[in-house]
């Protein structure tokens, strides 16, 4: 069976460098990594006195792993902007609790920059925020700034399809 549909003379998979990260519509700016979408049941193991001792798992508790998203340091608030609807420095009465959470899109991108694949990321909101990094004036370093964010689950959008390759 190939692995691509659309595409079956295509042998490779698709590269982790070309991908595209947006909420509210606005793509994130400068964002450089982002750590992996990802879910893990627990198992909850039990065991019956009759089965001489041999030990059943169930699935228990699912849970989505923390998201961190890193981008080169620019003038663009959208980082600073998240992180504050959840913890405003200003108090509790600044905080924002319509607006704290977000829909969260991960596209995959193939080498032409389309979109080949995208999950959607719900109910995420933002539980750390690094404004700067450590600062040194004896590196040769790009100053990044990080987000991570929590979510509630995620899925994949089915309306974004394999397209043939020119």
């Amino acid at each position: 069976m190939p692995m691509f549909v659309v595409n079956a003379h295509r042998i490779d998979p698709y590269k982790n460098f070309r991908f595209r990260v947006s909420w509210e519509g606005q793509v994130v700016a400068a964002l450089s990594k982002m750590s992996a979408v990802k879910k893990t049941t627990e198992a909850i193991e039990w065991r019956a006195a009759a089965d001489g001792g041999m030990v059943h798992k169930l699935p228990g508790r699912t849970k989505c792993e923390p998201i961190t998203f890193e981008a080169g340091l620019t003038h663009d608030r959208q980082f600073l902007r998240w992180a504050n609807q959840v913890n405003n420095p200003v108090g509790d009465a600044a905080n924002s609790l319509l607006n704290y959470r977000k829909s969260v899109r991960v596209e995959v991108l193939n080498m032409q920059g389309t979109a080949v694949m995208a999950f959607n990321l719900s109910r995420a909101w933002a539980s750390e925020f690094q404004a700067l990094p450590e600062m040194d004036a004896n590196a040769n370093a790009v100053a990044i700034q990080s987000l991570k964010i929590e979510y509630e689950g995620f899925a994949l959008d089915e309306s974004v399809v394999e397209l043939p390759e020119r």
